[in-house]
């Protein structure tokens, strides 16, 4: 029934966006994937085509985004972050600071059979220095689980902290080294460590230490080990207010985390930022594709 009704407003001579807004951003990943099917033994088309064809701007990025399933969506955004001119760092630092090892071994065999392409290869040629390290580092998707060595943590946090005072190569590596391969509960420990040894936040630490993408990709790190979904609420507010709402960014943090998180990163927001996410989408976005968004982050009823 959604895949006629969605026939039907794709054909008709003015496409009803309203039809497609309202029944795509209500059912789950799994559910639009068998949408996609029964459209496709209907008219013989395929669905993420036809979306391409008729919708256009950034209202076709979520209506489209919204149909792969979460590792293509990633390997789609990465590839589109690498391919052409210039590469958009920032779309890597999010997506890989912030994937599980199983989510990641996904996101590299959809990115090979959608693009024939190696994601390990095209990080390595687009990206450079101790950043391509680092992100080399984090595709691999062979961080520890659950494993936790309390006695090794003051010494990782030694390490950290020598790091943080000489720079040199071999200290960034080490640096990343323990940031992209221990657990995450091992790295709750080192960080409080780090504390107690420096008197110093290492965000803030990295922060003074470090510049450029190696640094923001650091910083991404131990915010996602700390709290994913408070990393995600800074994200969202960073581009909305800091970049006069950088569409991109939000698209891809909605519908990537609308299944997983969603709920809590709107918590996060609200909590760290007073106002709603819903309140500021609404602020910033218009017609259709606020329409779509506002759909995707729900709401409460005190945010409308």
């Amino acid at each position: 029934m959604d895949a006629q009704l969605i026939g039907a407003a794709l054909q008709g001579f003015q496409c009803d966006k309203d039809v497609l807004i309202d029944i795509l951003t209500q059912r789950s990943n799994g559910q639009r994937f068998m949408i996609a099917e029964a459209y496709q033994s209907m008219y013989g088309r395929d669905l993420i085509g036809d979306l391409k064809e008729q919708l256009s701007s950034h209202f076709k990025e979520v209506m489209v985004g919204l149909m792969y399933p979460p590792p293509s969506y990633d390997a789609h955004e990465l590839w589109h972050a690498m391919k052409g001119a210039g590469t958009d760092e920032n779309c890597l630092i999010d997506i890989l600071a912030s994937r599980t090892n199983g989510e990641i071994y996904q996101m590299r065999e959809a990115y090979c059979l959608q693009y024939s392409s190696n994601l390990q290869e095209d990080i390595y040629s687009e990206t450079s220095g101790h950043f391509r390290d680092t992100l080399m580092n984090l595709v691999q998707g062979t961080r520890e689980e659950g494993y936790t060595n309390p006695a090794m943590a003051s010494q990782d946090a030694m390490v950290l902290w020598e790091a943080c005072q000489q720079k040199t190569g071999e200290h960034k590596t080490m640096l990343q080294m323990i940031l992209c391969n221990k657990s995450y509960q091992q790295l709750w420990l080192v960080f409080q460590e780090f504390q107690n040894i420096s008197g110093q936040d290492l965000v803030d630490a990295i922060n003074d230490c470090y510049d450029g993408y190696f640094q923001e990709l650091l910083v991404a790190i131990v915010l996602c080990v700390r709290d994913k979904p408070a990393y995600f609420a800074y994200r969202l507010h960073s581009a909305i207010h800091d970049f006069g709402f950088h569409n991109k960014t939000v698209i891809r943090i909605l519908i990537a985390r609308s299944e997983i998180d969603l709920l809590t990163i709107r918590k996060r927001y609200k909590e760290r930022y007073g106002k709603s996410l819903f309140h500021d989408i609404k602020n910033f976005a218009s017609g259709h594709y606020e329409k779509a968004l506002l759909a995707i982050c729900a709401g409460d009823v005190e945010d409308y």
